[in-house]
Parts: C-alpha cells; sequence; structure tokens
C-alpha cells in the first residue's frame, strides 16, 4: 500500500509537471492571440536607418536588448509580480506593474506593453481565471501582469516562467528580423541558436537581482522606438 501511495503520487506530480510544461508552451506559442507578432520594438526603424542590416547587426541588437534590457528588467520584475500573483498581493502586483511602465523609454513601447497585457488579460479571463477578469480595467496592467497570472494559474515555475518569457520575446524579434532586413529562415534558426544559449543564465542573472539593481538602459532602443512612432512608411505597429 506504501508503495503504490508513492508511485502513485510521482505519476501524479510527473503529470503535473507535464501540463505545466504544456501551458508554458501554450503561453509562449506566436499563435496566441494577442498580436505579439505586430510589433518590431524599435527594429523597423533601426533598419530603415541602417543600423541592422545583415545576420551579425540584427543578432547584436537582440542580443544587447536581450542581455541590457530583457535581462535586468523584465525578468526581475516578472519574478516579483509572479510572487505577488502567488501570495495574492493585489498592492505588489500593481506596484511592479507601475515601476515596469514607468521604464518603458517611449510611448510605443507603453502602448505595446499596455495592449499586450490587456489582449492576454482578456483571454485569460475567457479560460475562467477570475483574476484577470477582476483587474481587466486597470490603467498599469503590462505584459508581464498577465503573464505572471497566468504561469501562476497554470502551476509554471517560476524559472520556466522566465526561461519562456525570453524565449516568446527572442523569438519575436527574430521573426521582425527576418522580414525587415531581410533574412532567411536559416539565419533566423542561428540566430535563435546563439540566443537559446544565453537565457539560462541570463535567467538566472535576472533572478538574482535586488530590488535597488533591477533596471536597463538600452539608449538605442529608446531611440529607435521613438523615431518609429513617426516613421513614414511601416510594416509594424506603432
Amino acid at each position: 500500500m506504501i508503495l503504490h501511495t508513492i508511485l502513485f503520487a510521482a505519476v501524479s506530480v510527473e503529470a503535473v509537471n507535464n501540463t505545466a510544461m504544456l501551458n508554458l508552451m501554450r503561453l509562449t506559442s506566436p499563435s496566441l492571440p494577442i498580436g505579439a507578432f505586430a510589433y518590431s520594438q524599435g527594429l523597423e526603424f533601426a533598419c530603415d536607418q541602417g543600423w541592422v542590416h545583415d545576420e551579425d547587426r540584427a543578432l547584436d541588437w537582440i542580443a544587447g536588448l536581450l542581455r541590457n534590457t530583457q535581462a535586468r528588467l523584465d525578468v526581475p520584475v516578472l519574478a516579483r509580480l509572479f510572487d505577488a500573483w502567488h501570495a495574492c498581493q493585489a498592492g505588489k502586483v500593481e506596484y511592479w506593474s507601475r515601476y515596469l511602465l514607468a521604464c518603458r523609454e517611449s510611448r510605443e513601447l507603453r502602448s505595446e506593453d499596455l495592449h499586450l497585457g490587456k489582449a492576454l488579460l482578456k483571454l485569460l479571463a475567457d479560460l475562467g481565471i477570475r483574476q484577470a477578469e477582476e483587474i481587466m480595467t486597470q490603467p498599469y496592467v503590462t505584459y508581464a501582469t498577465a503573464f505572471s497570472l497566468a504561469a501562476v494559474q497554470w502551476q509554471i515555475a517560476k524559472p520556466d516562467a522566465c526561461s519562456g518569457y525570453l524565449w516568446a520575446w527572442c523569438e519575436n524579434q527574430v521573426n521582425a528580423s527576418i522580414k525587415l532586413v531581410p533574412l532567411g529562415q536559416t539565419a533566423g534558426q542561428r540566430m535563435i541558436s546563439s540566443l537559446v544559449n544565453e537565457i539560462p543564465n541570463l535567467v538566472q542573472t535576472g533572478l538574482q537581482m535586488e530590488d535597488n539593481d533591477i533596471g536597463g538602459t538600452s539608449i538605442g532602443l529608446g531611440i529607435a522606438s521613438a523615431n518609429h512612432e513617426t516613421q513614414y512608411s511601416r510594416l509594424f505597429r506603432s
């Protein structure tokens, strides 16, 4: 009987882990209906100006933002939002969501964050997640706010959620560069291979950061995104 109980518990844990992994794949899928594919985060302006014009420059651009903004700002804030949702601390959810918005360097970046956050919240509410419906109308909801809520509700481990968040961002940026530079699909896969190798260490860096150390500065991103707001011809949304 004891052995049977242990085996049943082990199978149950494995089933939960498998379900969490599948839900993480669902959350990071490009087919998730929130419209992330419509944004380039300044990359379109960088290509238009010739800052990014080939595979190497595209990888430099994306990797630089991954290290200096995503790992040092988005990951630690996402981790704190995860903890706040897990502990049912609505005040901290609002605090860190507003903090993240305040760190966005252009109107375009803030608008993107708010749009993706509201779109993902609507989806989560439609899937029966009560907390999503409760904060739907709040002005501070970011993509990380909704992403962390989904991760907690779907029992995705915090490090895995952070890794998935970075993966989804990288994939979207690589897909944008394929269209804008333009590049071939094989070049895109080479870039993905390089970026994937960095994600585990960058997640650990982000998770270990103290509150006072959180923040990323990417001057080129701010300039590119602000100029993209009024760029004459655009493929991606502003």
